[in-house]
C-alpha cells in the first residue's frame, strides 16, 4: 500500500476506533444490585435484584445467600426479573433475621462466558460474618486447563484445515500430495477440540470439576444452550468438510469449490455465535467482521504452514504473496471495527486488560507485518529472478540466422556448377576516395552490461516465512486471550451505572396524633420502585426510636398528572411490620403516598410525602 493511501485511511481508523457509541457489552457486567453492596436496612428485604449490561443465562444455584454464620439460606430458585433477562431475582424468607449476609451469583453472559462474584447487606446492625467469598471467579484449576487448551487447539487446527485447504486451491502448488498431512492432522485436531469444548462446556459454566460432566442435567443443559447447539453444528460441518476433502483439489470443479467456501464461512459462524460478536451492540456487523477475521487469519496462517510444508515454485510463492496481501488488508478493516467496538474510548486502551492486551497484539502484528515484507521482498526477487532465467533460456534455444549472399536474378541454381568466367582486362585504377568513416561499434545487449542479478537464497526465504508463521501462532494466543477477557466497552459501563431510576424507594413519614404515645414515624419501603407489580413494606417506629405495633395501617396511592387513583395497598399485619407482595402502579411518574395511622380505637392520623416510580 502507498504511503499516501496510508495517510489518508490514519484520520478515518482513528475515528472508528475513539468515536462514541451507544452502550454495549461483550462479557456481562454487574451493573447494579438491590439491595446495593454495603447497604443497611431496617427491615430485611423480600427480593434480590441483580441487573447485568446484557442478557445472562441462569445456572442452577446462580445465586445464593449466606448468613451470619456462613450457613446458606434456604430460597427458590432464582429467575428473570419483570425488566427481562438482563436481571435476575430472588425471593428471601419472611424470616430472614437480621445481620450481615452475603450474597454469591454466577450467570452465563450472552457470549457464552461465565462471570461471577459476591456483595453483602445488612439488617439491622451490620454484624462480623465468617462468610469468606473470594470475589474473584470460582474456577476448578483443572477445568480451567482443559478449556483454554481446546480453546487454543481449536483456533490452530482451524487455520490449519483452512489455510491448508485454500492455498491448495488457490496457489496451486505442483506437488499437492504433500500438503495431505495438513489437512488431515487440523481436521481431526479441530474435531477432538471440538468436543473436548463440549464435553467441558457444564463444567466450565458452573466452575466444577471436568468429571461433572457427566451429569444428565448438566449435558441436556449444554447442549440446548447457544454455545453448546454452535459445537454441535461445528461437528456436522466437520463431517461435510472430511466428504468434500476426499476428492482432489485438481478434480474439483468451480461448483466444487463454491461448496468447499460454504463450509469454510459456516466453521468461521460457529465461533462467531458463541463469542463477542453475538452480543453488544451492532450484532450482525459484528458477527459479519468476526467471520471474516477468522478466515483471513486461517488463510495466512495456514497458508505460511502449507508454504513450508512444500516445495513451492516461483509461480506458487508469488500467488500467495498476493493472497496474504488480501488476508492482511482484511485483518486490517476488521481489526479496526472489532477494535473500536470492544474499546470504545482511548482511555479504555491503557486502562483495562483489555485494552493492554490489545496494545500487545498490535505490537506483534507490527513485528509480523515486518517480516511478512521481508517475506514479499523474497518473493519478488524469486519472480524476477524467474522470469530473467526463462527468458534467456527462451532466446538461447533459438536458431542461429546466417548471412545469404545475394544471387543475380536469372542466375545458375545454387547447385549447378559454374563455367570459368573469362579473364576480365586490367581495370585502370579509381581515383583514390576519402576513407569511409567507421561504423559505430555495436553496443552490447543488456545482458552483457550489467551482470544478472544474484538469484535468492531459497533458505532465506524459507527463514523468513517461519519467523512470519511464528509471529503468527503468537498473534493468535493473543486473541484467544481477548475473546475471554471483559471488553473495556463493557467494564467501562459497569463502573458508571446508567442513568435510571432507582430500583427501590425507601420514604420516613413522620405523624402525630397528638397524645403522649402517639407520635413517631413510618418507614415505608417500595420494590422495585417501577411502574406495575411492587411490594410494600412497612414499620412504625414510636417516639422512643423502638418498633412500635398499631392497630391499623392503611397506604394509598394517587398519581395526580394522570387523575389516576386511589389504590389501596391493602396492608396486612406480618407481626412486627405490615406489607402487600401484590400492589400495581401501572404508569411512571410521581405519585402521592397517603399513610394513615391509626393507634388506638378513636385516635388516628394521615399524612402525605410524594414517591417517584420509575419506568
Amino acid at each position: 500500500m502507498r504511503t499516501r493511501h496510508v495517510l489518508l485511511l490514519v484520520p478515518l481508523l482513528l475515528a472508528l476506533l475513539f468515536a462514541p457509541a451507544d452502550p454495549a457489552a461483550a462479557h456481562a457486567a454487574l451493573r447494579t444490585t438491590t439491595p446495593a453492596d454495603g447497604a443497611v436496612l431496617d427491615t430485611a428485604p423480600r427480593h434480590l435484584t441483580l441487573t447485568f449490561t446484557e442478557p445472562v443465562a441462569l445456572l442452577d444455584g446462580s445465586v445464593r445467600v449466606l448468613d451470619p454464620g456462613n450457613h446458606r439460606v434456604k430460597t427458590p430458585e432464582p429467575a428473570h426479573g419483570p425488566d427481562g433477562d438482563r436481571t435476575v431475582r430472588l425471593a428471601l424468607p419472611e424470616d430472614l433475621g437480621r445481620g450481615t449476609f452475603t450474597v454469591a451469583w454466577r450467570v452465563v453472559s450472552a457470549d457464552s462466558h461465565p462471570v461471577s462474584g459476591a456483595f453483602t447487606f445488612s439488617v439491622g446492625e451490620p454484624t462480623p460474618t465468617t462468610a469468606a467469598l473470594d470475589p474473584t471467579p470460582p474456577e476448578h484449576p483443572a477445568t480451567t486447563a482443559l478449556h483454554n487448551a481446546a480453546r487454543y487447539l481449536a483456533y490452530l487446527a482451524a487455520a490449519l484445515l483452512l489455510g491448508t485447504a485454500v492455498f491448495t486451491a488457490v496457489c496451486r502448488p505442483a506437488d499437492p500430495g504433500r500438503l495431505r498431512p495438513l489437512l488431515r492432522t487440523g481436521w481431526w485436531a479441530l474435531l477432538a477440540a471440538t468436543v473436548a469444548l463440549l464435553v467441558l462446556r457444564a463444567p466450565y459454566e458452573a466452575g466444577t470439576a471436568p468429571w461433572t460432566a457427566l451429569d444428565p442435567d448438566a449435558l441436556n443443559r449444554t447442549l440446548t444452550g447457544r454455545p453448546g447447539l454452535a459445537l454441535l453444528a461445528r461437528l456436522a460441518l466437520l463431517a461435510a468438510t472430511a466428504l468434500y476433502l476426499r476428492k482432489p483439489s485438481a478434480r474439483r470443479t468451480p461448483a466444487a469449490h463454491a461448496v468447499g467456501a460454504a463450509l469454510a464461512t459456516g466453521l468461521a459462524l460457529t465461533w462467531a455465535a458463541a463469542e463477542h460478536a453475538s452480543a453488544g451492540i451492532q450484532v450482525p456487523a459484528a458477527m459479519t467482521s468476526s467471520v471474516l477475521h477468522l478466515l483471513a487469519m486461517s488463510v495466512w496462517l495456514g497458508g505460511l504452514a502449507a508454504l513450508l510444508r512444500s516445495t513451492p515454485s516461483a509461480e506458487t510463492t508469488t500467488r500467495f504473496s498476493r493472497l496474504a496481501l488480501t488476508c492482511v488488508s482484511v485483518l486490517v478493516v476488521t481489526g479496526v471495527y472489532q477494535s473500536w467496538r470492544g474499546l470504545g474510548s482511548f482511555d479504555a486502551l491503557t486502562g483495562t486488560s483489555y485494552g493492554r492486551l490489545l496494545l500487545t497484539k498490535l505490537g506483534v502484528v507490527a513485528v509480523l507485518l515486518t517480516a511478512a515484507a521481508f517475506s514479499r521482498r523474497w518473493t519478488a526477487r524469486l519472480g524476477r529472478t524467474t522470469t530473467a532465467t526463462v527468458a534467456a533460456t527462451a532466446t538461447a534455444s533459438e536458431p542461429a540466422v546466417h548471412a545469404r549472399t545475394p544471387q543475380p536474378v536469372g542466375g545458375p541454381a545454387a547447385s549447378a556448377p559454374e563455367p570459368p568466367a573469362p579473364e576480365p582486362p586490367a581495370p585502370e585504377p579509381p581515383a583514390p576516395e576519402p576513407p569511409a568513416p567507421e561504423p559505430p561499434a555495436s553496443e552490447p545487449p543488456a545482458s552483457a552490461q550489467e551482470p544478472p542479478a544474484p538469484a535468492p537464497d531459497p533458505a532465506a526465504l524459507r527463514r523468513s516465512v517461519l519467523v512470519e508463521a511464528t509471529l503468527a501462532v503468537l498473534v493468535l494466543v493473543v486473541t484467544t486471550v481477548l475473546t475471554s477477557t471483559l471488553p473495556g466497552r463493557a467494564a467501562a459501563e459497569a463502573a458508571t451505572p446508567a442513568r435510571q431510576e432507582p430500583v427501590t424507594s425507601t420514604a420516613t413519614v413522620p405523624f402525630d396524633v397528638g397524645t403522649p404515645a402517639g407520635r413517631g414515624r413510618v418507614q415505608v419501603s417500595l420494590d422495585p420502585a417501577r411502574a406495575g407489580a411492587n411490594s410494600v413494606q412497612a414499620v412504625v417506629f414510636g417516639p422512643d426510636g423502638g418498633f412500635a405495633t398499631v392497630p391499623e395501617l392503611r397506604i394509598s396511592f394517587t398519581l395526580p398528572a394522570q387523575d389516576l387513583g386511589p389504590i389501596d395497598a391493602r396492608l396486612t399485619d406480618r407481626g412486627g411490620y405490615w406489607a402487600t407482595d401484590d400492589v400495581t402502579l401501572p404508569l411512571a411518574g410521581t405519585w402521592t403516598m397517603k399513610v394513615t395511622v391509626r393507634v388506638s380505637e378513636v385516635d388516628q392520623v394521615t399524612e402525605r410525602t410524594r414517591v417517584r416510580i420509575g419506568r
